[in-house]
């Protein structure tokens, strides 16, 4: 199991409470559509992307996976990820560009998946990880004039930064 510093990441309940406004973007941006991007780390340390699923669900956001995937092989050597919502079609990016950084840890307890797999039914059996949370980040387009970023990391605000 990985050890998490408490003081570098937050589940997804600590995120809420600390920005709600950008939580509440965020999270129907990811409800928008089923599949997005997840990138983690491969053995030599270059990246892979691949499709994902995500949940919310009881305060933490989930990452389920097929047996022995290579994503799930790739958490499990290194917890770091990057997840970014998928952006839809055309151009529009209605909500903005969402973008979540952290650290996946398995969830081995057979209470957790059991309560998991009776709320999402995933195909069986799967790879469950729940997420501590490093960075939040959106970013949008504003009266067509200014590009918006706003980032959230934990035990800061959340930061707006505009540019024209």
């Amino acid at each position: 199991m990985n050890h998490i510093d408490v003081h570098t990441g937050r589940n997804w309940a600590a995120f809420a409470d600390a920005a709600p406004d950008l939580a509440g973007i965020v999270e129907e941006r990811f409800g928008g559509f089923t599949h997005h991007v997840l990138a983690t780390l491969r053995k030599d340390g270059s990246p892979r992307t691949t499709g994902l699923e995500v949940r919310f669900l009881r305060g933490e956001l989930w990452l389920g996976m097929m047996p022995d995937s290579l994503k799930a092989l790739d958490l499990r050597r290194d917890p770091r990820f990057a997840l970014q919502a998928n952006p839809g079609s055309g151009t529009e990016m209605g909500g903005g560009d969402v973008r979540i950084g952290g650290r996946a840890i398995e969830v081995e307890d057979p209470e957790t998946k059991a309560r998991y797999t009776r709320e999402v039914e995933p195909p069986e059996p799967f790879h469950l990880f729940r997420t501590e949370l490093t960075e939040v980040v959106r970013t949008y387009v504003e009266d067509d004039k200014y590009l918006v970023v706003q980032v959230w990391k934990p035990g800061e605000p959340v930061r707006t930064l505009k540019r024209t």
